[in-house]
């Protein structure tokens, strides 16, 4: 079997809790999948993805569930997602929570890939799993896609539903389509071009009952750190941007800080900097403008915080910055980008 990478402890204590609220012996389940009780104890640690398709492989084999995926959803807890569950229970509204999962859901593992596709009167929030194992795939793509529903519900306090739920693989025999549609309360289609979640746009607008905007902040920078930390094995200018995304909020860095983090001198970053076709300036803008321009859009802060965030001493040279960039004062661009859901 190939390695796939790696899963966060959170996301398969779902899986163990159902097993054990069927009555499975969970330390024969970890012993099949190589892991042990210790290693669930801290939320932080990463295990490889082949012990997370054992235990699923030996928990769906054993529990007598042929809805094993499914019927683990509802276990879901918002630290499920490790902190991205955490962002999105403080955003404003369901449109901004569903907006979050792309950038952060490396910090939940590699277990796919979800993207955000507009459709007529709907959003389709789709989910590519990464594993290929057809039985794995088909119970972790249920169990994804009900989570997301019903933790969706929990956190906006609604029982909204979807317009449509589309599985890529075909209905599993022995399965009654009823139990599917009752827990997702819409019609659900087997055998589509992707597994996705159909949105209606009304409900991206649902405000959550704990969204909390400078909670929100902390919780992102929080992320950031922890999606630097994943990346050793990137191109250099990603490593120094995301190690500047960390600085910044200390004030504008200087390089040699930034360098020491490399184990360089900061001519030797700058001369492989510029072997990669960039430089430290560079960077450094692309960064500033592309969180600026995030927090114009998804935050309501005051534009001179938002540049003192920034590491501009005042909001004169980041008001010329940004022009610079952009064309656009940061207010027009705020006005022109900032979108209320329908």
């Amino acid at each position: 079997m190939h390695s796939l990478g790696y899963t966060s402890v959170p996301a398969l204590l779902k899986y163990l809790r159902h097993a054990e609220s069927l009555g499975m012996d969970l330390d024969i389940a970890l012993e099949t999948a190589g892991l042990e009780r210790s290693q669930l104890s801290d939320n932080s640690q990463r295990l490889p993805s082949e012990a997370h398709e054992r235990l699923l492989q030996h928990l769906c084999a054993h529990s007598g569930d042929p809805l094993f995926g499914l019927h683990s959803a509802r276990f879901v807890q918002p630290g499920s997602w490790s902190v991205l569950g955490y962002i999105t229970m403080n955003c404003a509204n369901l449109g901004e929570a569903m907006g979050r999962i792309i950038p952060y859901e490396k910090l939940v593992g590699d277990m796919g890939v979800s993207r955000l596709e507009p459709g007529e009167g709907h959003i389709k929030l789709i989910w590519n799993c990464r594993h290929e194992a057809e039985q794995i795939r088909r119970h972790m793509v249920e169990n994804v896609l009900a989570s997301w529903l019903l933790y969706a519900r929990w956190i906006a306090d609604t029982q909204g539903s979807p317009q449509e739920v589309w599985f890529e693989h075909a209905q599993p025999e022995g399965t009654d389509i009823a139990e599917y549609e009752q827990l997702f309360g819409c019609p659900v289609r087997f055998a589509q071009t992707c597994s996705a979640l159909l949105v209606p746009l009304n409900l991206l607008a649902y405000p959550l009952r704990q969204a909390d905007a400078n909670l929100l902040r902390t919780l992102e920078e929080h992320a950031l750190a922890l999606m630097a930390e994943l990346d050793d094995d990137e191109p250099l200018p990603l490593r120094v941007k995301n190690a500047l995304r960390l600085l910044l909020k200390d004030g504008l860095p200087r390089k040699e800080r930034v360098a020491e983090r490399f184990e360089m001198t900061v001519r030797t970053l700058q001369r492989h900097l510029q072997q990669a076709g960039t430089s430290y300036q560079q960077i450094l803008d692309e960064l500033r403008q592309e969180l600026a321009e995030h927090y114009l859009v998804h935050s309501d802060l005051p534009i001179q915080d938002i540049a003192q965030y920034l590491g501009f001493t005042e909001s004169r040279s980041f008001h010329r910055s940004f022009k610079g960039w952009t064309d656009q004062t940061p207010g027009e661009y705020r006005q022109l980008n900032k979108k209320t859901p329908v």
